[in-house]
């Protein structure tokens, strides 16, 4: 099993996009800190997102609440997406239990994360380099299926 994290996004489509790739492949969903959206039942309904009973999700209230609760509870480890790190994701060789964690779309994930964390920080590269970075939806889709390509033998 593979969890996807993702710190205070956004953008309510892009979360939902990823709700439904968590749900349609058994990845757990992690959403850490504020979120641009709420996850009421009314809003969930109205948004269309008839599949969240099928999706595993966690709510953490901050970064410092979920980095223990990684770290002690579910013990596999935590990479970190970025577009200023040095290592491709496909470079990583995942094993079940991984946590692939994503900053938020106008902000990403802070330095100080990503210091800590640097022997485990990835980047999809973006060989043209004329935008930014990817959208969240897609950059998650990208790194999701690699893990899961390589753990299922796809």
């Amino acid at each position: 099993m593979i969890h996807i994290a993702l710190l205070e996004p956004e953008i309510p489509p892009n979360t939902g996009n990823i709700a439904r790739l968590c749900a349609a492949t058994g990845a757990v969903l992690h959403l850490i800190g504020r979120l641009g959206f709420q996850l009421d039942d009314r809003s969930l309904r109205r948004a269309g997102l008839d599949y969240w009973q099928a999706l595993d999700v966690r709510r953490h209230d901050s970064l410092e609440d979920f980095e223990p609760f990684w770290n002690g509870e579910e013990g596999g480890r935590l990479f970190c997406f970025s577009a200023h790190a040095a290592t491709p994701y496909t470079r990583i060789a995942y094993s079940p239990g991984d946590c692939l964690l994503f900053g938020g779309e106008s902000h990403g994930l802070p330095p100080g994360l990503l210091q800590r964390h640097a022997d485990r920080a990835v980047v999809i590269p973006m060989p043209a380099g004329k935008v930014r970075s990817l959208n969240l939806a897609t950059a998650v889709g990208i790194a999701l299926y690699e893990a899961l390509r390589q753990l299922n033998g796809w």
